[in-house]
C-alpha cells in the first residue's frame, strides 16, 4: 500500500456532455441523475476519515461527477475538504472554469484539476460535443495560472490512436503539468467490437508513445505511465527490473482497486473500481474501514485467480487492467485483451 489513500467521489451525475465512452452515460442518456446530499457528504468524509486514521492512511479526494463543479453544494464541500485540512483533486469539464473559480479552488486546496483529451479537435469533440476541444485547451492556462497542477487525461482506443503523437505535441506546448491515458472500456459487445486494438497493434502504439516521451523527457510535462501494461513493455526494454530482493506473494505495483483506491457514488455505493461493475456495498449502510477489509472487496485482492497474470514474473507489479478485462469478458480474471506476452 501507498502512504495515501484515493477516493474518487463522484459526488453528481449532472453534466454537460454525453461523452461516447461515460460509464455513465454510455447506454442510456435519459437515467435518473443521482446527486449526493450536503448532509451524506459530511458522513461519506467522516468515514473515510476514520478509515484512513486507522489504517494510517493519508486521505486523498479526486472529485467528480459528472461535472462536480455543477453540484448545488459544491463550495460546501470544498470548505469542508479544507476545514479537514485534506487535499483533494477535481476530475472535471472546463465550461465552467474562470480565473476567479480556479482561484477559489487553489484556495481551497484543489492541488490537480483533470481535463479529458480524447484526440484533436475533429476527434475530441466526436467523442464529447462540439466546441468541445477549444474549451479545453483555453483553460490550461486558467488553471495553472492559479497555482495548481493541470492534467490532461485520455481514453485511447482504435478509434483515436493515430491523434496521439499530435496531441502529445500539443499538451507539451501548452506546458501541461501531467499527461497520461487509459484504455476504453467496453460497455457492450458492439463497442468492445469497434473500439478493439489487437495487442500487438497496442504495443506498436505505446512503443510510438515512448519515443514521443523520450523526445520531451527534459520539458516541463510529466508522462503519467498510468496503463500497468506500460511495466510490460519497459521491462521488455530493459528500463524496468524486478528488484532482486522482490518477493513472490508481494504487491508492489499495478492496478491500485481494492488497495489504495475505492470509488463512492453519489448514493453512497461503494466500487473497488468505477470502470467495472464492482459495488461492494454502501457507505451509509457500513463504515468505509469494514467495506475496504469485507469479504467482497477481498475478492479484487485475490491475485492468484488472475488466469494469466498469476503466472507472470510481472504479477506484483502489472496485472494489466482487470476493469478493461471485465469490459470485454464479464470476468476482471481473465488474460487482459491487449497484453501481448505469452505465459506458460
Amino acid at each position: 500500500m501507498k502512504p495515501y489513500f484515493a477516493f474518487q467521489w463522484h459526488i453528481t451525475d449532472h453534466c454537460d456532455q454525453r461523452c461516447e465512452h461515460c460509464y455513465i452515460f454510455s447506454e442510456d442518456n435519459n437515467i435518473y441523475l443521482k446527486e449526493a446530499s450536503y448532509k451524506n457528504m459530511k458522513n461519506v468524509v467522516g468515514s473515510c476519515i476514520d478509515m484512513c486514521n486507522r489504517l494510517e492512511r493519508t486521505p486523498y479526494f479526486y472529485i467528480t461527477g459528472g461535472d462536480p463543479i455543477l453540484h448545488h453544494d459544491f463550495w460546501k464541500l470544498c470548505e469542508l475538504l479544507q476545514q479537514n485540512h485534506i487535499n483533494f483533486g477535481i476530475l472535471g469539464n472546463p465550461f465552467h472554469l474562470n480565473d476567479e473559480i480556479c482561484e477559489r479552488l487553489a484556495f481551497y486546496g484543489c492541488k490537480k484539476y483533470q481535463l479529458s483529451l480524447d484526440g484533436m479537435r475533429e476527434t475530441h469533440d466526436k467523442f464529447r460535443k462540439a466546441g468541445s476541444f477549444d474549451t479545453t485547451i483555453e483553460k490550461i492556462d486558467c488553471i495553472k495560472k492559479a497555482g495548481m497542477y493541470c492534467a490532461i487525461m485520455s481514453t485511447v482506443s482504435s478509434a483515436n490512436m493515430e491523434d496521439f503523437p499530435e496531441l502529445i505535441d500539443l499538451v507539451v506546448e501548452k506546458d501541461v503539468d501531467v499527461f497520461a491515458f487509459g484504455r476504453y472500456c467496453p460497455t457492450n459487445e458492439q463497442k468492445s467490437e469497434e473500439y478493439h486494438t489487437p495487442p500487438l497493434v497496442y504495443k506498436v502504439f505505446l512503443e510510438k508513445c515512448y519515443e514521443k516521451y523520450q523526445e520531451y523527457k527534459d520539458r516541463h510535462t510529466y508522462f503519467q505511465m498510468k496503463d500497468h501494461l506500460w511495466t510490460l513493455l519497459l521491462y521488455e526494454k530493459g528500463v524496468f527490473n524486478i528488484p532482486i530482493d522482490a518477493e513472490k506473494e508481494m504487491v508492489y505495483d499495478g492496478c491500485h482497486c481494492a488497495i489504495s483506491h475505492m470509488t463512492i457514488l453519489p448514493n453512497g455505493d461503494v466500487y473497488a473500481c468505477r470502470r467495472m461493475e464492482s459495488k461492494t456495498g454502501n457507505v451509509f449502510e457500513t463504515s468505509m474501514y469494514d467495506l475496504f477489509l469485507s469479504n467482497d472487496m477481498e475478492k479484487y485482492r485475490d491475485f492468484e485467480k488472475f488466469e494469466k497474470c498469476s503466472k507472470c514474473e510481472l504479477r506484483g507489479f502489472c496485472r494489466g487492467c482487470p476493469a478493461v478485462t471485465y469490459g470485454y469478458t464479464g470476468n476482471m480474471y481473465a488474460p487482459d485483451p491487449q497484453c501481448w506476452k505469452a505465459v506458460n
